[in-house]
C-alpha cells in the first residue's frame, strides 16, 4: 500500500466535482460559442461557473479569465502585462521575485532575452521571503509588472502580499501572484490582497487538471498572447473545456467552505512532520519559513545525501514526495529557489518536500518518520554534520 505526500503536486478529484462535470462530458456537450439550445447550456454552464469563482475571489465574473492552468494564467498574467505596460505608458522594467514558479522565471527570462524588457531579480531572505523594504528600493516609474509568490511551491514560505501590493500600487504598477499553492489554503479575496492579477489552478484543489483562471482586475493593461477566437474577452483564444471549467467552479466552491478546517488539520500534520524530522535526523534542515509556511508543506535538506536517491528509496518502500517543485523531481541541478536563497550547492541537492492533504492520516506519518530516518542514515555520504 502506497502513501501519497504529494499533495503540492496534484490532488486526487473530489467524487462530487466528477459528478457535478460528467453531464458536460456526455448529453451537455454543446460548444459554448454556437448559438443553438446546445451551444447556449454550455454558454450557460460556463458563466455560472464563472460567477461562482468570482464569488470565491470576491470580484466581478467579467474579471474572470478562464485557462488551461496555472502555468497559462502566469503566462498570459506575465507576457499580456508587460507588453500592455509597454503599449500603455512606456514601462520596459520587469521585477521578479527569484524563487518563483518556472512559469513566471522562464516568462520573465523569455521577455528578457527576446523582447528586450530590463529583468531584475529582486532579492529574497534565507527564508524565501521578498521584503517590502526590498521592493520599495526596486520600483521605478517604468516597471512594467511586479511578480511575487504567494505562497511558495517548493519550500512553503508565505510572502507578504498586501504589503507588496500596496507598494505597487502607490506606484501605479501591475502587481501579479502566483496562487497556485495558497488557494484555498490562505485567504484570496482579491481586495484584502490588493493585487491586479492572480494565478490560480483547479488541481491544486481537488479539481481536475488543465484547467485554471487568471484574475484580472477591471482596468489592468493586459495584451492577449494567443490568437484566434475571442473566447475570455479576447484573452484567451480556443473552445472552452465546458466540463472541466464547471469542475474547477465546484472544487474552488467546496474547497473554500472547509478551508478553515483544513487548513488547521493541514497544519498539526504539517508541524509533525516538521518536529519529527528535526527532533529525529541529524544533518536535517528545514528549509523555508517555521510558521509562515503553507498548512500542508515540509520541505528539507538533508546534509551528505543526494535528494533523487532518497525519493527513489522512498517510492520503493511505498511513500510518494518530491524533492521541491514535481515540475523539477529527477533534475539533477539543484532548485534555483534554494540557491536564490544563499544555500550551498551541495547542501541544496539534498531537498525533499513532503505535503499533505485531505487523506493524509497521522499514522501514516509515524510510518513515514520512521522510514525516512533510516533511509537518509543509509544513503548518506561520510561527511561531517554540522549543527
Amino acid at each position: 500500500m502506497s502513501t501519497y505526500l504529494d499533495y503540492a503536486a496534484t490532488t486526487p478529484m473530489d467524487d462530487r466535482v466528477l459528478d457535478r462535470m460528467l453531464p458536460y462530458l456526455k448529453e451537455d456537450f454543446g460548444n459554448p460559442s454556437s448559438v443553438h439550445i446546445w451551444g447556449q447550456r454550455a454558454e450557460w454552464a460556463i458563466e455560472e461557473a464563472r460567477e461562482r469563482v468570482a464569488k470565491g475571489l470576491g470580484c466581478r465574473p467579467e474579471e474572470v479569465i478562464f485557462t488551461s492552468g496555472g502555468s497559462e494564467s502566469d503566462n498570459l498574467a506575465l507576457r499580456g502585462a508587460a507588453f500592455g505596460a509597454r503599449d500603455t505608458r512606456a514601462a520596459n522594467h520587469l521585477l521578479i521575485s527569484p524563487v518563483e514558479h518556472d512559469a513566471v522565471r522562464k516568462t520573465a527570462l523569455e521577455l528578457a532575452e527576446r523582447h528586450g524588457f530590463e529583468l531584475e531579480w529582486l532579492p529574497v531572505d534565507n527564508l524565501g521571503r521578498v521584503s517590502p523594504n526590498d521592493l520599495r528600493k526596486s520600483v521605478r516609474s517604468d516597471s512594467a509588472v511586479i511578480s511575487v509568490i504567494y505562497g511558495n511551491n517548493e519550500i512553503g514560505t508565505v510572502n507578504s502580499i498586501p504589503d507588496l501590493a500596496a507598494i505597487a500600487r502607490e506606484r501605479n504598477v501591475t502587481f501579479h501572484s502566483d496562487a497556485l499553492q495558497a488557494t484555498c489554503q490562505l485567504p484570496t479575496r482579491v481586495d484584502d490582497l490588493g493585487i491586479d492579477l492572480l494565478s490560480i489552478g483547479a488541481h491544486k484543489f481537488y479539481g481536475p487538471k488543465g484547467v485554471g483562471a487568471l484574475y484580472v482586475r477591471s482596468g489592468t493593461p493586459l495584451l492577449a498572447v494567443q490568437t484566434g477566437g475571442s473566447q475570455e474577452q479576447g484573452l484567451r483564444a480556443g473552445t472552452h473545456n465546458v466540463p472541466l471549467i464547471v469542475g474547477f467552479a465546484h472544487a474552488h466552491e467546496i474547497a473554500l467552505a472547509r478551508q478553515e478546517r483544513d487548513a488547521d488539520r493541514f497544519q498539526m500534520l504539517r508541524d509533525h512532520i516538521i518536529d519529527g524530522v528535526l527532533d529525529r535526523i541529524p544533518g536535517a534542515r528545514l528549509t523555508g519559513h517555521r510558521t509562515e509556511r503553507l498548512p500542508n508543506n515540509a520541505s528539507f535538506v538533508f546534509q551528505g545525501v543526494d535528494g533523487n536517491s532518497l525519493l527513489a528509496a522512498l517510492d520503493l518502500a511505498g511513500f510518494a514526495c518530491s524533492s521541491g517543485s514535481a515540475c523539477k523531481t529527477g533534475d539533477p541541478e539543484p532548485s534555483e529557489v534554494l540557491l536564490a536563497m544563499g544555500m550551498e550547492r551541495e547542501l541544496a541537492l539534498g531537498s525533499l518536500r513532503v505535503t499533505v492533504g485531505r487523506q493524509t492520516t497521522e499514522a501514516e506519518l509515524d510510518e513515514f518518520l520512521g522510514v525516512l530516518h533510516d533511509m537518509v542514515i543509509d544513503l548518506r555520504t561520510p561527511v561531517a554534520i554540522t549543527a
